[in-house]
């Protein structure tokens, strides 16, 4: 039986599409989807994306930010405590409640005020001093009017062979001249199974 030279030609492109891609190989997949990796024993991309849009959305929901005198308010991000005994940055978290709440207009974030006098971009502060000392004038006032804080905690139950491990995000908002907290809110993620899993 002879085979079409056509045939022989396009032989290499069909087995090339009926394979796909190789098991083994990486590719990309939505950071929120239901192929992401699904680990008990760390906070994943998406339960981080997950708390941060809940969370970001409670306080834009809340009415409190439009209580700021001076529009939009100005937050500075106070202190992030990670206490789940797992190395992670909590930049994961707060960067996208910042980016939310910087696109809502509601807010603007200052980078020039931070925890013990440490400005997160120091070059703008020093830039800022050097104007008004050009000009004549005294040093800008960085004082925010509020403040956001919060803690990332876990806890882990087991039951015959299921494991089962909660991360609580918790956040609070406070306005610095009362020293009050005007918002407060928590979410929880629990995950259960044997051992890490694509879907969940």
């Amino acid at each position: 039986m002879k085979t079409s030279p056509l045939f022989l030609a396009v032989l290499p492109a069909l087995l090339l599409a009926g394979c796909g891609s190789p098991p083994n190989s990486a590719q990309y997949v939505d950071p929120n989807g239901p192929r992401t990796i699904v680990s008990l024993n760390q906070i994943d991309i998406q339960d981080f994306n997950g708390a941060a849009a809940t969370m970001t959305q409670s306080l834009l929901n809340s009415g409190v930010l439009e209580k700021a005198p001076t529009q939009p308010a100005v937050m500075a991000i106070s202190r992030i405590t990670n206490d789940t005994g797992q190395q992670f940055d909590t930049d994961y978290l707060i960067k996208n409640i910042r980016v939310a709440l910087n696109n809502s207009g509601k807010v603007v974030t200052t980078t020039t005020t931070g925890l013990g006098g440490k400005a997160e971009d120091p070059l703008a502060r020093d830039a800022g001093n050097m104007q008004a000392f050009m000009q004549g004038q005294p040093a800008p006032s960085r004082i925010p009017y509020y403040s956001l804080s919060g803690k990332i905690l876990a806890s882990t139950a087991k039951a015959d062979d299921i494991y089962q491990r909660t991360y609580t995000f918790q956040l609070s908002l406070t306005e610095i001249a009362s020293g009050n907290a005007v918002w407060e809110d928590q979410k929880q993620i629990t995950k259960q199974g044997k051992q890490p899993a694509v879907g969940f």
